[in-house]
């Protein structure tokens, strides 16, 4: 009875106690979780920060991916081939955190390039930078030498390079890039300007699948150019020559050449400073060139006729400033003998006759005012007078006292074969329909029709004699400027120029050929423009003539030219009347 009753009293106190050890296991296996649950909730946040916080080696990594994929489109002539063009090649890095030992590890690396034995490269390897670069396009034997080295953290990311095929031949006109393959001269920089820089910055230009940039150049006119300047630098001993083929009818620029140029693969060249591009970047006083544009400028006012006569037979007083001809004929000329035995002393006549108002707006208009607009950056502003005196008038009128660049006075050559509309020159295709749309007319036609008569008259009987090529119709007029050396003109150091038109029924293309400061090819020969600008036009003309499609045929007098237009054959033999037994 006892022990019946000692067990139902026990009952209670059991359950109790099982109860309480079934809550206090419940505790402790929620401490539990809820344990687990904080450690899970701290790892999942860290992991969210690791996720969100930089990875500077990873970023760093991304970048320089990001760099040196970006590709560039090729760069091709007219006629598709290629003037530029990437290449890959390979580049050296460090993850500086990777290196093991910085002080071993440039000692081995300038084992193989020197240059990166120094502090500077220690200390960038014993950083904490996650990457950075050591060395820009190596060699393949560079490459396998220090891969054979087996340094730690050291390695190799293939890049775009930029390669020119024709090395020198369009330097001047392609320009250059950085090691980063972005544009930063010529036409490599007009690029970038035209979209493919923003296209690099948002990633769109990572391969080569890039439309082709098509330019006006024909490689052949251009290597054709380019080999006669160096001849005739080498020949006459100059300081430098430049060439430009225009075609007239688009402003498009067929070849443009300065010499001494640089390897377009080796752009540190293009930092010597006698190696600058001479054709749009140098301003120069051109000569007689000048007589040109000042005679144009009279023939559209209707001052002069292709009668007027003008007193050459005593020197142009203006003050205390006497203007003398070069070869005088000591006897008053009418408006053709004046341009192709190239008086000073007409031309300024003629110049005064039209006023330094007249002179100044036609300057305007041929575009020798202001810098030229092209689709190269580098460009050089055109040296102006401040005052237009009458001796400001007559000096600029041949060509002294005014500084342009030798495409600037192309351009407005072009404008005077063309029929008197001016094109801005394009190194890009333009037909002759875009160009009609943004041609300003400069000049009456009948003022075309008399400067390309007087072109054609001077390279049968004048200066420009040595490139009357016969049966190509060639055209055109010489330049001999003195350089103006210290602040005063030499008497021994020349700018010759000869710009050339051809074929002078219609002219298509335009020729501006310059050498600055050429010596006398032989002891006692001339150092004037026909003595040595004219024979290179000349030489490059025999060249490119066939290139260009212009065929041979019957030698056309200059008279011819105007049989058809606003004067006579029988008016320009009266004009010519005095030139018979004359050099």
């Amino acid at each position: 009875m006892s022990l019946t009753m000692t067990s139902g009293a026990m009952l209670p106190n059991i359950r109790r106690l099982g109860k309480t050890a079934q809550d206090s296991t419940r505790g402790r296996i929620g401490l539990a979780m809820l344990g687990f649950s904080l450690l899970f909730v701290v790892f999942v946040g860290r992991l969210g920060q690791l996720a969100l916080a930089p990875d500077h080696a990873a970023t760093a990594w991304r970048s320089a991916q990001d760099a040196v994929a970006a590709a560039r489109p090729d760069i091709v002539d007219r006629n598709g081939e290629i003037l530029a063009t990437d290449i890959r090649s390979v580049s050296l890095f460090a993850e500086p955190r990777k290196v093991l030992d910085a002080d071993e590890a440039s000692e081995l690396l300038s084992s193989v390039l020197p240059e990166l034995g120094d502090a500077s490269t220690r200390n960038r390897l014993a950083s904490k930078a996650g990457f950075i670069w050591l060395k820009r396009e190596l060699s393949p034997a560079r490459q396998r030498q220090i891969y054979d080295l087996g340094i730690p953290g050291i390695g190799f990311l293939q890049e775009n390079r930029r390669f020119y095929p024709g090395g020198n031949v369009a330097a001047h006109i392609l320009g250059g890039v950085n090691v980063d393959n972005q544009g930063i001269a010529g036409l490599e920089k007009e690029v970038d300007g035209q979209g493919l820089a923003d296209l690099h910055a948002l990633g769109f230009a990572q391969t080569r699948n890039l439309e082709p940039v098509k330019t006006s150049i024909d490689l052949r006119i251009q290597h054709a150019v380019r080999d006669e300047l160096v001849q005739a630098v080498e020949r006459y001993r100059a300081e430098a020559a430049i060439g430009i083929v225009l075609d007239v009818e688009t402003g498009e620029v067929i070849a443009m050449s300065s010499v001494p140029d640089f390897d377009s693969n080796d752009p540190v060249e293009a930092l010597e400073k006698n190696k600058m591009n001479r054709a749009t970047a140098g301003v120069y006083e051109l000569g007689s060139v000048f007589k040109t544009f000042t005679i144009a400028a009279a023939f559209d006012v209707g001052k002069i006729s292709v009668n007027s006569v003008f007193d050459a037979s005593v020197p142009l007083r203006i003050g205390r400033f006497a203007i003398h001809d070069f070869h005088g004929k000591h006897r008053p000329l009418t408006v053709p003998e004046i341009f192709i035995y190239s008086s000073n002393i007409g031309t300024g006549r003629i110049a005064l006759s039209i006023g330094g108002g007249a002179m100044k707006e036609y300057f305007g208009r041929f575009g020798f005012l202001q810098k030229l607009k092209t689709d190269l950056p580098e460009v050089g502003a055109p040296i102006v007078p401040r005052s237009w005196k009458d001796i400001t008038v007559a000096t600029t009128a041949f060509g002294h006292g005014i500084s342009v660049s030798p495409m600037q006075a192309a351009s407005a050559g072009a404008a005077l074969m063309n029929g008197g509309r001016y094109i801005p020159p394009t190194f890009f295709p333009r037909t002759k329909e875009e160009a009609d749309k943004i041609a300003v007319r400069i000049v009456q036609p009948h003022t075309s029709d008399m400067m390309r008569y007087l072109f054609r008259l001077n390279a049968e009987k004048g200066s420009g004699r040595r490139a009357n090529i016969p049966g190509f119709d060639v055209g055109g007029k010489t330049g001999t400027a003195e350089k103006v050396i210290g602040g005063r003109y030499s008497k021994d150091q020349n700018v010759n120029s000869f710009m050339a038109a051809f074929p002078m029924d219609h002219p298509r293309y335009l020729l501006l050929a310059t050498i600055d400061d050429p010596r006398p090819e032989t002891p006692g020969a001339g150092r004037s423009s026909g003595a040595n600008a004219v024979p290179l036009a000349a030489n490059i003309l025999r060249r490119i003539m066939p290139m260009l499609g212009i065929q041979p045929g019957v030698d056309m007098p200059a008279e011819q030219i105007l049989a058809s237009g606003p004067m006579t054959q029988a008016g320009a033999m009266a004009g010519m009347k005095t030139l018979a037994g004359n050099d």
